[in-house]
């Protein structure tokens, strides 16, 4: 197994009740009785709540159109972040007044937003954040409002949940899938729609950034790409196996979630201060959501057949998912959150763009995409995080 993807399935330990355990570097986590207080050593409380919610998902797991609800939650939990941070730090108070606690207003926003989207874990979550708020501040700090900061950040995550509420998330329906030699054939299981449809927060339309059609059937370049899958197949190395199968999965973290914990390692290695930290976590995260939407655009769109289905000898590694090849949405997914990440972080772009192959190619490794997928969706995520950088979210 190659040292990126032990990264990304790196186990993050939790207990639901009483308290929820954060994610931690270097130790597992332990609930308290009052509440959990392991946090990831230099975190700032993006990151921290980033991984909290990493971790209610691992939990809950959530089976209905997953990848994308795990997005979905991420995205606006990010937002909500990125806006509190963004005014607690710009909030001018009176001469001698302390300003609004920036962690305090990122702690604020982040309870509100998995408040409501973990309903069965509020008396969890809350204590998490009563245990944040009760440390005392480093000696010689500024004086700071936890209390305003606090309720700064819950007007803002209140509002972003208002905006949630408005995305027509699972409210436009692909229609039937047509019929035909190079046409996705669904199983008895509902359609994956993942954010088909969803308001965008940088695309001006969903189909702005959609590929050129696949290679036609029978054409030489689809000849070699089939091909291919099924010589991997035929020929599946071990390692190959575990790449498809970790990628897959991600230990129970959703492909979202898995992306989401490497960049918080990213963000605090280097040592980010709050506002910056919410604002790269916020922009990969709503990149992503975008690369989904314009992901599943396409594939609603060619609604193209899949390897395994052109050629039923072709053996699979892991699950086939139920929602059309083209293109593939984990090279989408990671090219788009890890194309911000690498902006702000230049020296990891290297490896994260090498993690965007690995993951592109792990969906090869299974059976279940062309290599023409994985191209495909590389650039839409690329074309995606581009958008997001030039963009704004306020």
């Amino acid at each position: 197994m190659t040292s990126s993807i032990r990264t990304l399935v790196r186990a993050c330990a939790l207990v639901v009740s009483p308290a929820l355990a954060a994610c931690s570097d270097g130790a597992t986590a332990t609930p308290d009785s009052t509440a959990a207080r392991t946090v990831s050593v230099g975190a700032t409380a993006s990151v921290r709540w980033n991984q909290r919610a990493v971790a209610l998902v691992v939990a809950r797991q959530p089976a209905s159109n997953g990848q994308a609800a795990v997005s979905r939650i991420l995205t606006y939990l990010s937002l909500a972040q990125y806006r509190a941070a963004a005014a607690a730090q710009g909030a001018q108070t009176t001469a001698g007044a302390a300003s609004p606690s920036v962690s305090a207003a990122v702690g604020g926003a982040s309870a509100a937003v998995l408040d409501a989207f973990f309903p069965l874990d509020v008396a969890s979550i809350e204590a998490q954040l009563n245990a944040d708020l009760a440390v005392p501040p480093w000696p010689g700090a500024a004086p700071e409002d936890v209390v305003g900061g606090q309720a700064l950040g819950r007007r803002i995550g209140t509002a972003v949940l208002a905006q949630a509420d408005r995305d027509n998330y699972l409210a436009a329906s692909p229609g039937t899938p047509p019929v035909g030699p190079s046409m996705w054939v669904s199983s008895s299981a509902a359609i994956v729609r993942s954010l088909y449809g969803v308001r965008p927060f940088f695309l001006r339309a969903p189909n702005e950034l959609r590929p050129p059609a696949p290679p036609a059937i029978g054409s030489p370049k689809f000849v070699e790409a089939l091909a291919e899958v099924r010589r991997i197949a035929d020929t599946r190395t071990a390692e190959q196996t575990a790449i498809a199968t970790n990628w897959n999965t991600s230990s129970g973290t959703f492909t979202a979630g898995a992306l989401n914990l490497v960049a918080d390692d990213v963000i605090r290695e280097h040592g980010a201060p709050e506002l910056d930290a919410a604002r790269v976590l916020a922009f990969a995260n709503a990149a992503a959501f975008d690369a989904q939407i314009a992901c599943w655009d396409a594939k609603f769109a060619y609604w193209f057949i899949r390897p395994s289905q052109a050629d039923p000898g072709i053996a699979l590694a892991i699950a086939l998912p139920n929602h059309p090849s083209y293109p593939s949405g984990h090279s989408c997914m990671t090219a788009a959150l890890f194309g911000v990440l690498a902006n702000a972080f230049p020296d990891q772009r290297a490896r994260l763009d090498a993690m965007v192959d690995e993951a592109g190619m792990s969906r090869v490794y299974g059976g279940i995409h062309y290599r023409f997928d994985i191209d495909a969706g590389r650039d839409i995520g690329r074309a995606a995080a581009a958008l997001a950088l030039n963009g704004s979210l306020k």
